[in-house]
């Protein structure tokens, strides 16, 4: 009896847990998908009188309202970052989705950007794909310190995917960029979409990291710990500057 309680008892924490993720994670697509509309107006504004960012410009940073859009994604960005401490990365990760729904909303009112038909049809795909994933996403493993993730992340497997992923990105940066950047904005969608992918990864593992070290069991003496938060940092500067092209290229 005293082990079925015990069971009853993880399986509410479990289910706690993943509640507290999903309510992080749409709060935080709620301020990301809204800093986005807010940065491009500050960008638009910073075009003005001066180079686009597009065009390797960085008068935007002078412009205040491309603060206020960026004080709102950072809100948006550790809320996310919470989340991920307590739920999956399946759950937390596809809920990122409903930003860009936020996004398009608001664009079509404050941006006076038209929402087409392929538009609505791709936010209602959003929402489908996301709930569908959070709906199946599975418990999470339990990890008990971030060498344990560092043995996941250096499996020969992974260790591919992570180079393929930087040697595209690579030539997205340094190849397609220069040629196609201001006419195509996929280019720098690309570069985006694909160092997320190790940006989750590295995210999830500070997150694990930290909720170990409050629970009294430091992770904070392993190197680990701060390669994996060097590649979140390094990740999320790349993601920034192309962010910025996409929002100005034509």
């Amino acid at each position: 009896m005293a082990m079925s309680s015990g069971a009853v008892y993880v399986g509410t924490t479990v289910s706690s847990d993943n509640l507290k993720g999903f309510i992080l994670a749409v709060v935080s697509s709620a301020f990301i998908g809204s800093s986005f509309i807010i940065k491009k107006k500050g960008l638009k504004r910073a075009g003005a009188s001066g180079p686009r960012a597009s065009s390797g410009g960085y008068g935007y940073l002078l412009e205040p309202l491309w603060w206020v859009g960026m004080v709102t994604m950072i809100v948006g960005e550790i809320a996310n970052f919470i989340a991920y401490i307590f739920a999956p990365a399946v759950l937390v990760t596809p809920l990122g989705a409903l930003s860009i729904i936020v996004s398009a909303v608001l664009a079509n009112f404050l941006l006076k950007e038209k929402l087409t038909k392929m538009g609505i049809l791709g936010c209602v795909l959003c929402m489908v794909g996301s709930t569908v994933i959070v709906l199946h996403a599975p418990d999470e493993r339990t990890l008990t310190s971030v060498q344990e993730i560092w043995n996941l992340a250096t499996q020969p497997a992974f260790l591919l995917y992570t180079a393929s992923a930087i040697a595209v990105v690579l030539v997205l940066m340094l190849h397609c960029t220069p040629r196609y950047g201001q006419t195509n904005m996929m280019v720098y969608i690309g570069i985006c979409s694909i160092i997320g992918s190790l940006t989750v990864m590295s995210i999830k593992a500070i997150g694990i990291a930290i909720k170990l070290t409050l629970e009294g069991n430091n992770q904070v003496t392993y190197f680990q710990t701060w390669v994996f938060a060097m590649v979140s940092i390094t990740c999320i500067v790349i993601q920034l500057n192309y962010l910025n092209m996409v929002s100005t290229s034509s």
